[in-house]
């Protein structure tokens, strides 16, 4: 795909980044994607590769209210949404706020805690409100969750359930970086951490007005068609046991309008789908037992798939 200049509003976000991630930049895109569409993230790669930074610096570059949740065999619900408490001197239960309730989420490990207690943020992340006691609170807007997890510790996790894989709008790796580019990253932390130097790039009623905007971008029919024909193909492939549902044809729709919105078009095009459908809908994929043996994966499908479909030829836009 061409470079194209990216949208002014969010170019500072992207820069704010850059000055902590090295090397990052296509994670950093994605991740401002995920948060314009009103999604969530859900990061997999080996400790140390930044994966923690790269959500601060996003939180810090938005000036959200940034809240951390380090996931633990015996993290509870209420650990997460939070717990009545009864106060004696005033004969009533307060309201004691987990640390879901922020902008920004960091679910930090969240296959090492128990299904019970990932499920607590199913209903967050989908509805933007906790139901706690039989009373439902929303949380406030934007509401962001980037959660992460480890791929190689395989002991002590619990595999995340195929509904709260649904739930993420964006699955993507950091990697390592280039030698050079973890030269600089040691330059740049042999002093003061570059992130204790970042200031936010726009404000939080900002970032609700740009996913605002996001929600007007054009998606022409035949676009929506291209990704629908794109999950229905996952669905019949020979290697796969489950296919990409309509959430996730819903998730790349909002993601294309979102990545659309950052380089600065009005309109969504073949070439976004192309490029995001991976990240959107490879986690939603479960691979027959046969496929996993033979060393097929989700990306593999996803991109068979759409090398081997027409790509839609589109009408003129306004």
């Amino acid at each position: 795909m061409a470079e194209q200049s990216l949208n002014p509003k969010v170019e500072g976000i992207i820069q704010n980044i850059e000055k902590v991630m090295i090397g990052k930049r296509e994670v950093a895109e994605l991740s401002v994607v995920s948060l314009l569409a009103g999604g969530h993230v859900l990061l997999e790669d080996v400790p140390g590769v930044g994966k923690t930074m790269m959500v601060k610096a996003l939180a810090k570059s938005v000036g959200a209210d940034f809240k951390r949740i380090q996931f633990t065999p015996d993290l509870l619900p209420s650990d997460v949404i939070g717990v009545s408490i009864y106060n004696p001197r005033e004969m009533e239960f307060t309201f004691r706020p987990g640390p879901i309730m922020g902008n920004i989420i960091l679910a930090d490990e969240i296959n090492r805690t128990s299904p019970k207690t990932q499920s607590a943020l199913l209903e967050g992340m989908e509805e933007s409100s906790v139901t706690i006691d039989g009373m439902t609170r929303k949380l406030d807007k934007p509401f962001f969750v980037m959660a992460t997890q480890n791929p190689i510790e395989y002991e002590g996790t619990y595999p995340l359930p195929e509904a709260q894989l649904d739930r993420f709008l964006l699955k993507m790796k950091m990697g390592y970086p280039e030698p050079e580019e973890e030269m600089e990253v040691l330059n740049r932390a042999q002093k003061n951490p570059p992130i204790e130097d970042l200031v936010p790039a726009i404000t939080l009623a900002e970032l609700i007005q740009l996913q605002e905007e996001v929600k007007d971008i054009f998606v022409d029919d035949t676009i929506k068609k291209y990704i629908v024909d794109i999950a229905h193909r996952t669905r019949i492939h020979a290697n796969v046991y489950l296919g990409a549902s309509p959430r996730g044809s819903i998730a790349l729709m909002k993601a294309c309008q979102a990545y659309a919105f950052l380089r600065g078009r009005s309109y969504v095009v073949p070439d976004d789908v192309q490029f995001l459908a991976p990240f959107v809908f490879s986690h939603r994929i479960i691979m027959k037992s046969e496929a996993k043996y033979e060393g097929v994966t989700p990306e593999d499908v996803v991109e068979r798939v759409i090398a081997r479909m027409p790509v839609p030829v589109q009408r003129l836009v306004r």
